[in-house]
């Protein structure tokens, strides 16, 4: 990796390193041994959460890393941090910095801003690290705010952005490594609470493919076509899978939330197991951590929250059922059925205040379910452990399986094949943690076969959105479960009996090995690579005058908006508002029609700026109306339109490789 990105990596670690130093000792007497890595995602989330009410408040944002080193002094003047201690944490960290390494191999690889969604992604977090507000300013909507999508993930990477000193184009890729990295100790905890041995199988659950994908290496696709098809199996819709989203490279809200879900399947299971150890304290805690990261769920990605608040009082009535259920309750068992919900809206209550969006508009039935065959390349893995798991139920009783007669009469077999495990993990009403998360994911996957919310992708992709945000939970959850079940098969094989224990020390160096080696023995250069962590290195050979010309905006001092071409969403259009974080009339167009609907006069924006640029009479007084102060003019403004601005009453700011930047009088 070249020199010059050593120092931000570190300086990025550093930061991470002192937020889990000053969170740590508070989650010690709470969490015990799991409490290092608690403190790994909790950190994150709670700096993220006062950092955005110092955003709110006016006030620096790095004044949110005082409590954490306030920790750190106090825990230290306290003896907290002893050998022993640090020592213990050792296995976390690497937890977290092996598959951080993994991920920065991969985005040193392909770290392009350049294609799919990544345009957008690192808009919102060059908007949000060049002032930031609270509601930051929408990049693409001059004069608007970012109160109509879930920017707290752009937030939560922005800040750690500037409080480590990293500019944008590095933080885009340095976001992904630290998802991955937070989502694998939250998963190995949880490895930690469902199984004895082979703690490390959940986190599987990140890393391994769908059969889909399977199906496409044995015939031979190269691997672009292996990742693409096999995230689009089922007939028009999405159905990616964590190590697709890792390796594709887009740092959106559906692959940021995948360490946050983690975090909190593990707090749940750690509450339903162990809720009656705690003290008062210890629950309050525990309770905290949980409103904390589902209150997170909604300003990450709002889609999750409609799957975790109802997998959180779920929880909340198995400890209550399980520790209380009386009126005289000395365990408090109700705290996390009571409790957990109005905190976790409290926690982030002005960002619905503040919230602009539509929503949704309401359930649909689905007309045309997924074939079955699709279905099972998707799910098939988790399916096929879940049916042998079921498979002394079946044999005791054949009867349940009539389960699936009402949907295969109602035309939908893939529901028909979900709802066979789901009879019999609740028929077997075991309620174990594993069962729980299998019978949760289960549900997902068979509720997304009957009903879809209806949003505006159209009528073919009508049910795009509902697989594409909900079956990565639905993986997640079932994916946690299945592998704990394979876990408890190992165990009970007395697989680890004979195994030398020497073989047993090697084999995790030699998985780190591989899994760090992977990158480059495996080609997954997409044909976007220039070989560096800075996203925007490769305009210096595709678009040297744009580079150059970005480099002066990025340094631009001032509240700034600048009009620049608009050619529609995932083109090289918008790329100066993408890069600069400057706001500009509109850009990617369909994008922002999605989020402001009719109301947001898109096409006249659209129609305004083309004016600007091809009629002179009209570009002073119409940039005005939008609080314009820079035209930008390059080779897509040209191609674009017949440019003809009246450069005598613009001051012309900038010259040089073809591309002109005017300030426009106020």
């Amino acid at each position: 990796m070249a020199g010059e990105f050593i120092v931000p990596v570190l300086a990025w670690l550093a930061v991470i390193k002192a937020l889990h130093l000053g969170t740590w000792p508070a989650l010690d007497r709470t969490l015990g041994s799991l409490a290092a890595a608690a403190a790994y995602p909790a950190s994150v989330l709670l700096f993220t959460l006062l950092s955005w009410y110092c955003g709110i408040l006016g006030l620096p944002i790095l004044l949110a890393l005082l409590p954490f080193l306030a920790g750190i002094a106090l825990a230290g003047s306290r003896g907290f941090y002893t050998k022993e201690r640090l020592r213990s944490t050792f296995a976390w960290d690497l937890a977290f910095l092996v598959p951080f390494l993994f991920m920065l191999e991969v985005r040193w690889i392909n770290p392009t801003i350049s294609y799919a969604e990544k345009f957008m992604d690192h808009a919102f977090i060059a908007s949000i690290m060049r002032q930031p507000i609270v509601p930051p300013l929408d990049p693409w909507y001059a004069g608007g705010t970012l109160d109509v999508y879930y920017y707290i993930g752009y937030w939560m990477n922005g800040m750690l952005g500037l409080a480590s000193g990293v500019p944008s184009t590095v933080t885009f890729n340095l976001a992904l490594p630290t998802v991955l990295g937070l989502a694998v100790v939250s998963l190995y905890a949880l490895g930690h609470l469902l199984l004895d041995r082979h703690r490390w199988l959940p986190v599987l659950a990140l890393l391994i493919p769908n059969p889909s994908a399977i199906y496409h290496i044995v015939i031979g696709n190269s691997w672009f076509d292996v990742l693409w098809g096999s995230t689009r199996t089922i007939t028009d819709t999405i159905n990616e899978y964590p190590i697709f989203s890792m390796l594709w490279g887009d740092v959106h809200p559906h692959v940021i939330s995948i360490f946050n879900q983690g975090f909190l399947l593990f707090l749940l299971v750690f509450a339903y197991m162990r809720w009656g150890t705690l003290t008062t304290r210890g629950r309050v805690i525990l309770c905290g951590l949980a409103a904390l990261s589902l209150g997170s769920m909604p300003g990450i990605n709002s889609w999750d929250v409609l799957i975790y608040a109802p997998v959180t009082l779920i929880f909340g009535l198995l400890v209550w059922r399980r520790y209380g259920g009386s009126a005289l309750d000395d365990e408090r068992s109700w705290m996390m059925l009571v409790a957990v919900p109005p905190l976790a809206v409290a926690a982030y209550l002005p960002f619905y205040l503040q919230l602009g969006s539509s929503g949704i508009g309401g359930i649909g039935i689905v007309p045309a379910p997924s074939d079955p065959v699709e279905f099972l390349l998707v799910h098939g893995f988790f399916l096929a452990i879940l049916v042998a798991s079921s498979a002394p139920d079946i044999r005791r009783r054949p009867y349940l399986l009539a389960a699936a007669v009402p949907f295969l009469l109602a035309g939908y077999p893939a529901a028909a094949i979900a709802v066979v495990p789901l009879a019999y993990l609740i028929a077997r009403r075991r309620f174990t943690a594993a069962d729980t998360l299998a019978i949760l994911g289960l549900g997902i996957i068979l509720a997304t076969e009957i009903i879809y919310l209806k949003d505006n992708m159209g009528e073919t992709y009508f049910r795009m959105n509902t697989i594409f945000k909900f079956y990565l939970p639905a993986w997640l959850l079932m994916g946690t479960a299945s592998l704990a079940i394979v876990g408890e098969w190992l165990g009970n094989a007395g697989i680890d009996g004979r195994m030398p224990a020497r073989v047993e020390r090697v084999l995790p160096a030699l998985a780190v090995v591989a899994l760090l080696a992977m990158p480059f023995a495996i080609n997954i250069d997409f044909g976007y690579g220039s070989h560096t962590l800075d996203g925007a290195a490769y305009l210096e050979g595709s678009h040297p005058g744009d580079a150059a010309a970005i480099a002066f905006l990025r340094n631009l001092p001032g509240d700034q908006i600048i009009v620049e071409a608009e050619g529609g969403d995932y083109t090289y259009y918008s790329r100066v508002s993408s890069f600069s974080g400057i706001p500009t009339i509109v850009g990617m167009p369909f994008h922002e029609y999605m989020w402001r609907g009719d109301a947001g006069r898109i096409t006249e924006r659209s129609v305004d700026v083309r004016a600007i640029y091809e009629q002179p009479s009209r570009a002073v007084d119409l940039a005005r109306a939008y609080n314009a102060t820079l035209l930008y003019v390059g080779d897509e403004e040209r191609d674009r339109y017949r440019v003809s601005i009246p450069a005598d009453v613009l001051e012309l700011i900038y010259d040089a490789e073809g591309v002109q930047i005017y300030r426009i009088p106020g």
